[in-house]
């Protein structure tokens, strides 16, 4: 029976992948990988043997109409990320929206992502939170963080290495100075680290430390921290 599954991959620990992952990419007829060349050495360390097509931001667009096509053959396809949840900050909601308009059925296993782990061991409240991924990098940057002003909940983000500062002086200048937050990075790998504390203390550790890996900011909503 023809389906679309979503499948999460480790985000660094091998053995964060699931009985289940390994056995529906066993079973696909097709997976699609953001990079084929990042997702090779994952499928060959578990015995996985398929046909692997790249499915990316720049070309989801073209490429879903014959993925959709494939699946109403009675096809299972199989979609997985560089690491993470398909579709979290990553390509994938495009293709599940031509999928399900066609009536195809579509499966998101459950799985690693990076902003859960990061956002309990943040220290910070967990029971009202917003994802916001990446902030835009230039052209409605501070609208967006001057929406988040009087945002309550807890608010994650993702970051790069060498736009990790600039977002935490930027945060602090207009969420306040005081606003408790955490960034972790390198998660589930051989050095993660989670450093908490106010944002300009944060920024003033990692000016000093090691600006590697990906990062995941969690900022205290108004009022709440």
């Amino acid at each position: 029976m023809s389906k679309l599954y979503l499948v999460p991959t480790p985000i660094g620990n091998l053995e964060d992948m699931t009985f289940r992952a390994v056995r529906i990419l066993k079973e696909a007829d097709v997976i699609l990988a953001e990079d084929t060349r990042t997702s090779a050495p994952l499928l060959k360390h578990f015995g996985i043997e398929k046909k692997v097509f790249a499915h990316h931001q720049h070309n989801e667009h073209k490429a879903s109409s014959e993925i959709v096509r494939f699946l109403k053959e009675g096809k299972m396809v199989a979609l997985i990320s560089d690491a993470g949840t398909p579709a979290v900050s990553d390509p994938g909601f495009f293709l599940v929206r031509e999928a399900l308009k066609n009536d195809i059925q579509v499966e998101c296993l459950p799985g690693p992502t990076a902003f859960v782990p990061a956002l309990v061991n943040s220290g910070l409240p967990t029971d009202r939170f917003t994802f916001e991924g990446f902030l835009p990098v230039k052209k409605g940057r501070q609208t967006r963080l001057r929406e988040l002003a009087e945002e309550d909940r807890t608010m994650i983000f993702y970051e790069s290495p060498h736009r990790l500062l600039k977002s935490l002086e930027e945060l602090a200048a207009v969420l306040g100075e005081e606003r408790q937050a955490s960034v972790s990075r390198e998660l589930t790998k051989v050095f993660e680290e989670t450093v908490r504390g106010t944002l300009p203390e944060i920024k003033n550790y990692f000016e000093t430390h090691t600006l590697k890996g990906e990062f995941v900011i969690c900022v205290g909503g108004k009022g709440r921290t």
